[in-house]
């Protein structure tokens, strides 16, 4: 969701006394099944969409955006700022419907709620670098815990939009760029939010790939392409995690709006995946009364940012003209209802009242998943772990002395503990709903619990000069180098900002012990790689991301994350350089209005295409299969120990089945993440299983896992299904998408045809 706000409305408090516990049950493999909600769900809503009056089923069709809809006429009097409220109706027990947005924690951007905090998680892009989709599950219970006593009952999170392009805004929210991985880890995320009996979404349904004129481009590729990409990764996290409801995109698909594409939301969802919960708009996506209503849109979420309430008034006339069947509204109804039954919302009602949290439990969940995200990409000369009798050790920017950076946007959370820096946005499309904030966990302050011995010191890094001067005069120096990200606007460049490549060059110039951290969205230039022994990818760590990096650092844990998003080495490796769109937007209002539901009043910007030539070779596969290297690849991550694979054996028929030995070869305790590669013909290779495993030093484990079969296959659009070409096909043991520690051994597969 975009998320506005003009004003602070209400106040509510949560409290830390007692617990709320987070499910942590173990974590499996979820089958590849119809993405069917229960029918008995489906068939209680239709019974109570019997008894309901036209009116009660009207009044469900849309939710009011609070910031706006708070003291205006006909507008609900019990709204809790937030982003969306759908009355109850009472007498057939049916709730209110308090929506959050919750990607990364129960959001309260620009803290419309005084007093009230969360727990934030690291970035999506942390969890999908621990490759596992045990950390999705605990984050997402954690996050649904707190909804729940916060009183919110659909949380907006479950954001699985593929990474086409490294300077995306929101790639920080995401899973990466691998349909498989993105797919799990959404999946997961998404049941452990409905583990808490409420609702999560998922979203972005589909190819919102990049916030430059989200509100208007025209996302264009082949159908069989988003079949094997985006669309997979959504097919995935569908059936893992059974949401209650999908939220349709901003943007066109191949011409239409993504929030009346009946190809989408009819053909694709319902018809061929029969999905039964119910589809939202985004906030200031809906374009259409009966248009949209006919494609498939069940609910108008924030009607009021939208140009027309067109679910409100205007979808009664329809349905009483005709021109919506009686019966499309009934289904619309139903859909909702059914959403709401399979995740408890009518039987376990929310409490009345805020409920306490057990925050420190919660901070926990958040450290652990970043820890085990972290990536440490470059480590030359063992300089890492860095040893606890170094006597002086200089910190350099960053706000490394009070806290780490998080991401902007929908998904922005008031952590516990405050934000030691929260600097407010004068221009672009973000201005009105995002600030540049820190969560307050020092990095300084923990590595000086970890080296009580050392004289460590910090400096802003304004000044290179100063900077290398310090850096000069202690025994090692670590350079804190960030990047803020949010949604609504795209890095227009992947080039560190605030001249902080000049920074870590002069800082490496004066100590050849030099450590680079980066706290970014994603995927950075590097020009200085070459000069500097070690660099440690900690995106946005969440609050107690100061803690993580220091573990890190110093060894307390072994770094095990794993790339889930290709870095290049220059801007034009990419498919697209730049966002699209930047020369036809020409004006900051045109830019605004293109990003922003609520923005860019009285512009007028011009719908442009935006063209996926890529297709479903995304992220690793167009590398491959445009004989690029990059600086780092898909799936790319250190250790303190090492690891090693052996007997490799792969067993072919209808799918693929690879058993193998990984060892600890090294004298500490760590976790690999094996990945299976398979290619076919000339094709690009494609994750088609991965499995983190934790061993203990010299310690050996026998791992057998099973292909994806939609990995091995193509979408054959003429035939309406998946095609898996007979014959033999590679397929690699490897530790990165590149090959690095890789055996090989071929497959036959037997032709076959399955599914939708």
């Amino acid at each position: 969701m975009s998320f506005r706000t003009r004003a602070v409305i209400g106040v509510m408090l949560v409290s830390a006394a007692m617990p709320t516990m987070v499910n942590a049950r173990t974590v499996k493999r979820a089958p590849a099944t119809k993405a069917t909600i229960g029918t008995n769900a489906e068939a209680r809503a239709a019974k109570l969409v019997k008894a309901m009056t036209q009116a009660e089923k009207l009044q469900l069709v849309f939710s009011f955006f609070p910031p706006h809809a708070t003291g205006k006429p006909g507008s609900p009097t019990d709204m809790i700022p937030s982003a969306g409220h759908t009355p109850p109706i009472v007498r057939l027990g049916i709730p209110t419907q308090r929506e959050s947005d919750a990607s990364l924690g129960v959001a309260n951007q620009v803290e419309q709620r005084k007093g009230d905090v969360a727990t934030a998680l690291p970035a999506g892009l942390a969890t999908a670098a621990t490759f596992d989709p045990a950390f999705a599950y605990r984050g997402g219970a954690m996050i649904g815990s707190e909804a729940r006593a916060k009183r919110f009952n659909i949380l907006l999170s479950g954001g699985v939009n593929l990474t086409r392009d490294p300077w995306n805004g929101r790639n920080f929210e995401y899973l990466g760029e691998d349909p498989l991985l993105a797919g799990e880890m959404a999946g997961e995320a998404i049941r452990g939010v409905q583990s808490n009996h409420i609702v999560s979404t998922v979203k972005h349904f589909a190819l919102n790939s990049q916030e430059t004129g989200r509100m208007l481009l025209d996302a264009r590729i082949t159908p069989s392409a988003l079949r094997e990409s985006d669309l997979l990764a959504f097919q995935i996290a569908i059936e893992r995690g059974r949401p209650g409801s999908v939220m349709c995109a901003y943007n066109k698909v191949n011409g239409d709006w993504a929030c009346e594409n009946a190809v989408l939301l009819t053909d694709i969802l319902r018809k061929d995946w029969g999905y039964k919960g119910w589809v939202m708009s985004d906030w200031g996506g809906v374009h259409s009364t009966v248009k949209a209503a006919i494609a498939g849109l069940d609910q108008q979420s924030g009607k009021e940012l939208d140009k027309q309430p067109y679910f409100a008034a205007p979808l009664a006339a329809a349905v009483a003209d005709g021109s919506v069947p009686q019966a499309r509204l009934d289904q619309m109804v139903t859909r909702i209802l059914t959403g709401m039954i399979e995740n408890g919302l009518l039987d376990h009602p929310m409490p009345e009242t805020a409920q306490p949290i057990d925050y420190a439990t919660h901070a926990n969940v958040s450290q652990a998943a970043a820890e085990a995200g972290i990536v440490l990409l470059k480590n030359e000369k063992k300089l890492l772990p860095l040893s606890a009798t170094a006597k002086r050790i200089v910190l350099i920017g960053g706000h490394a002395d009070v806290g780490v950076l998080s991401g902007g946007g929908s998904s922005q959370v008031r952590s516990v503990g405050g934000a030691p820096v929260e600097i407010p946005l004068t221009s672009g499309a973000a201005a009105s709903f995002a600030r540049v904030t820190y969560h307050a966990s020092s990095p300084l302050a923990a590595i000086r619990k970890l080296a009580p011995g050392a004289d460590v010191t910090f400096i802003d890094g304004s000044d290179p000069v100063a900077a290398a001067a310090a850096a000069k005069s202690a025994d090692l120096a670590i350079v804190f180098a960030t990047q803020w990200q949010t949604e609504a606007q795209d890095a227009e460049t992947l080039a560190l900002p605030d001249n902080q490549d000049a920074l870590i060059t002069s800082v490496a110039a004066a100590n050849a012990k030099t450590v680079v951290v980066l706290e970014t969205g994603g995927p950075v230039l590097m020009p200085w790689i070459d000069r500097v022994d070690g660099v440690v990818q900690a995106w946005y760590p969440g609050q107690r991301g100061g803690e993580a990096i220091a573990n890190i650092l110093f060894g307390a844990v072994n770094p095990s994350g794993r790339l889930p998003i290709t870095f290049p080495r220059s801007a034009d490796q990419a498919p697209r350089p730049e966002p699209v769109g930047l020369s036809t937007l020409k004006t900051a209002a045109d830019r605004v209005a293109a990003a922003n539901s609520d923005g860019g009043k009285g512009a007028a910007p011009v719908s442009f295409p935006v063209e996926y030539q890529e297709g479903s070779d995304v992220g690793y596969r167009w590398y491959a299969a445009k004989k690029l290297t990059p600086l780092f690849p898909f799936g790319h991550g250190l250790s303190y120990t090492s690891f090693g694979y052996a007997n490799l054996k792969v067993t072919g028929g209808q799918t693929l089945t690879i058993s193998f030995d990984v060892t600890n070869k090294g004298a500490r305790a760590g976790a690999d993440v094996p990945q299976i590669y398979v290619t076919h013909a000339d094709g690009a290779p494609r994750l088609a299983a991965f499995q983190r495993v934790t061993l203990k030093p010299g310690e050996t484990r026998h791992v057998t896992l099973t292909a994806e079969p939609r990995i091995l296959a193509n979408w054959d659009d003429a035939g309406h299904q998946w095609h898996i070409a007979g014959g033999s096909y590679r397929v690699t043991l490897a530790q990165d998408a590149s090959g690095t520690g890789g055996i090989a051994a071929q497959g036959m597969l037997t032709e076959r045809r399955f599914g939708k």
